[in-house]
C-alpha cells in the first residue's frame, strides 16, 4: 500500500512538470520556426511576448516577495517594451545603425524574453515549482525546449524539402523564399 503511495506521489510531481515543457515547446516552435524559414520572427509573435512580459512584468512588481530578486527578473521582463519604444523613436529612414539596433534589441527580446517570460509565467503559475522541482528536472525542461526550437528552426531552414509553397499558402503565411510549388 505504501508503494501505491509513493508511485501516487511521484506521478502527481510528473504532471505539472510535463505540462510546463509541453506548454514550452508549443510556443518556442514557431518563432524557431518562422526564424528558419523566413529569416525572421513576426511581429505577432514579438508582440505576443511583449504581451505575456508586460502581464508579468506588473506581477512580479506586485508580488510579494524580497524587492532585490523581482528588480533582476522585472528588468529582463521589459526587454519586449523596449523593443516596442525602440521601434516607436527611430524613425524608418533612419541611419542604418540606428536599424541595426532596433534588430538587435528585437533579437534580445526574443532569445533572452521568450526564455525569460515563460519561466517567469511556470514560476507565477506553480508557486513552488522551484523548491518541489529537481536542478536536474529544471535542466531536462530547458534542454528539451531548446532541442525543440533549435529542430524547429532546422526545419525551417529546410521547409522545402517536406513542404510546398501551397501549404503556406492555404495556412495563411507568406510563402518563404526557397518554396517549392506543387507539382501539377
Amino acid at each position: 500500500m505504501a508503494e501505491a503511495s509513493v508511485v501516487d506521489e511521484k506521478r502527481r510531481r510528473d504532471v505539472p512538470v510535463g505540462v510546463v515543457m509541453v506548454g514550452m515547446a508549443a510556443i518556442v516552435w514557431w518563432p524557431a520556426f518562422t526564424l528558419g524559414a523566413w529569416q525572421e520572427i513576426f511581429f505577432d509573435d514579438i508582440l505576443a511576448l511583449w504581451a505575456a512580459s508586460t502581464a508579468a512584468f506588473v506581477f512580479v512588481l506586485v508580488e510579494r516577495k524580497p524587492v532585490g530578486g523581482r528588480l533582476v527578473r522585472a528588468f529582463f521582463l521589459l526587454l519586449p517594451s523596449v523593443w516596442l519604444v525602440l521601434n516607436f523613436v527611430v524613425a524608418d529612414d533612419t541611419q542604418d545603425l540606428a536599424v541595426a539596433i532596433i534588430d538587435l534589441a528585437a533579437l534580445a527580446a526574443v532569445l533572452i524574453g521568450i526564455p525569460f517570460t515563460l519561466w517567469v509565467l511556470v514560476r507565477i503559475v506553480w508557486p513552488d515549482f522551484a523548491g518541489e522541482t529537481r536542478r536536474r528536472t529544471k535542466w531536462t525542461i530547458a534542454l528539451v525546449v531548446l532541442g525543440v526550437a533549435v529542430v524547429s528552426l532546422v526545419l525551417g531552414m529546410n521547409q522545402s524539402r517536406f513542404l510546398t509553397c501551397e501549404d503556406f499558402s492555404i495556412s495563411g503565411n507568406s510563402e518563404p523564399p526557397g518554396c517549392v510549388p506543387l507539382e501539377p
